[in-house]
């Protein structure tokens, strides 16, 4: 949903601000930060549950690779720990992983309007772990 249809949707509360906010703070994120084909943008997005993230060619406007906390190769590689920075950290060196058997080592941080904290980080400390260069 755009900016501008936020803006005429009523407030109910205070989830709804919040939403907003992030919104906002990543279209203005989105404004400097741009992937192309040699580095592409690594998009974060989080769930109360879960992780997601891709890498975007946005000169092409494709998403080149895809994980998702909730795919059975990272469900796989946890043992017994369920927390949930944990299964972060460990979905973005899955991340890392198949973005160099594409052949891309360099990717732009698209933190998608979070704070660089907690979930998101440990995802970028993964991907770093796993030979990505941020």
């Amino acid at each position: 949903m755009s900016i501008s249809k936020l803006k005429r949707k009523r407030v109910r509360g205070k989830a709804d601000r919040r939403v907003r906010a992030r919104q906002r703070r990543h279209s203005h994120i989105l404004k400097r930060v741009r992937g192309t084909a040699e580095r592409p943008r690594l998009v974060v997005r989080r769930t109360l549950r879960h992780v997601e993230a891709q890498l975007i060619d946005d000169d092409l406007g494709i998403c080149i690779i895809g994980v998702s906390t909730r795919s059975k190769e990272v469900q796989s590689k946890i043992e017994d720990d369920r927390r949930k920075a944990v299964q972060s950290r460990i979905a973005g060196e899955l991340m890392a992983e198949r973005a160099k058997a594409r052949g891309i080592e360099r990717v732009v941080f698209d933190r998608g309007g979070y704070l660089y904290h907690g979930r998101v980080q440990a995802f970028a400390e993964g991907a770093r772990e796993g030979g990505l260069k941020i």
